[in-house]
């Protein structure tokens, strides 16, 4: 294993901890970050032309061989964490930007650490990997349609902008990724090894930046933006459970459901926010970074030890 490996494997095993350290960098050192907000989108794009690199045609095998499966999880994760969304923003009676921004991280697609998570828990990865790409895919549709039927009450939504900045961010990177494997097979593999390690640096730094900007509208509001992250995720993972099981499905295909539903790909979240809305808005996508990574951590660590 050469230095890149190695660090890459150090980082991707202390993810939670690197995303903790950056949420609080940008916390009590927001002059570090707070002048890179243009930053976001880019860096997301980082990460998912990282994500097309590793893609390949055994990851959408599932959706053909047992669509079934992988609709439940899409369908799922479309469903239930928007629906909650929209259940805190009015329960919670939350002020309008905060609510717009916890309606916009719960409709975006699956995160991509999830498939981590379902690894370490024992579940079925093909399958998470499978609804992970799926959602993806359909993010620039699904996205867009449900925040403009959730969050039309608080906010206007623009569709259509959304719609293309989806697709400029995640879509046309992924696909890049793919070409460039495709194209260039030898290079991108060996460039992989270092992916677990451009990506959290990406996702961090996005994490730091939004805080950062939000540095004083956290310091009054984050008790209440972290009581809904935290309740939309928790709920997010019990719920997808839930679903999963009342469709008959065995526990390694479950806990894939499970985090497939409750992790969000709050980069996306972010950058639409920060673009479209307001920097507070993008706030809930950030704690949800730094959120479910732990939850997440967790609950694959006590799902492990669980069999039939």
């Amino acid at each position: 294993m050469n230095a890149v490996e190695k660090a890459s494997a150090f980082v991707g095993k202390t993810f939670s901890l690197w995303v903790l350290l950056f949420a609080a960098l940008g916390f009590f050192a927001p002059s570090l970050f707070i002048g890179y907000k243009t930053w976001i989108a880019p860096l997301l794009g980082i990460v998912m032309f990282g994500m097309g690199l590793t893609l390949s045609a055994a990851d959408f095998r599932d959706v053909f061989r047992r669509p079934k499966d992988v609709a439940i999880g899409v369908v799922g994760h479309y469903l239930i964490m928007p629906g909650i969304a929209y259940v805190l923003a009015v329960g919670l009676r939350l002020p309008p930007e905060i609510a717009v921004g916890v309606i916009l991280v719960g409709c975006c697609p699956s995160g991509t650490a999830s498939n981590v998570m379902t690894f370490l828990s024992r579940g079925d990865v093909a399958l998470g990997v499978s609804i992970g790409s799926v959602s993806t895919l359909i993010a620039p549709f699904a996205t867009p349609a449900l925040v403009s039927l959730l969050a039309g009450q608080w906010m206007t939504i623009n569709t259509a902008s959304l719609f293309k900045d989806i697709v400029q961010v995640v879509i046309v990177p992924i696909a890049l990724g793919v070409i460039v494997k495709t194209l260039f097979r030898r290079q991108a593999a060996a460039s992989a090894q270092a992916l677990p390690l451009v990506s959290t640096v990406a996702i961090v730094l996005i994490i730091a930046i939004i805080v950062a900007l939000n540095q004083p509208k956290l310091l009054t509001n984050g008790a209440l933006m972290f009581a809904a992250v935290i309740l939309h995720n928790l709920l997010g993972f019990a719920l997808g459970y839930v679903f999963a099981r009342a469709f008959g499905m065995n526990l390694a295909k479950r806990k894939a459901v499970m985090f497939e539903t409750g992790m969000q790909n709050s980069g996306l979240g972010a950058a639409l926010a920060a673009a479209h809305f307001s920097p507070l808005a993008a706030v809930p996508s950030a704690l949800f970074s730094v959120w479910h990574n732990l939850s997440g951590s967790a609950l694959a660590t006590w799902f492990a030890r669980r069999s039939e």
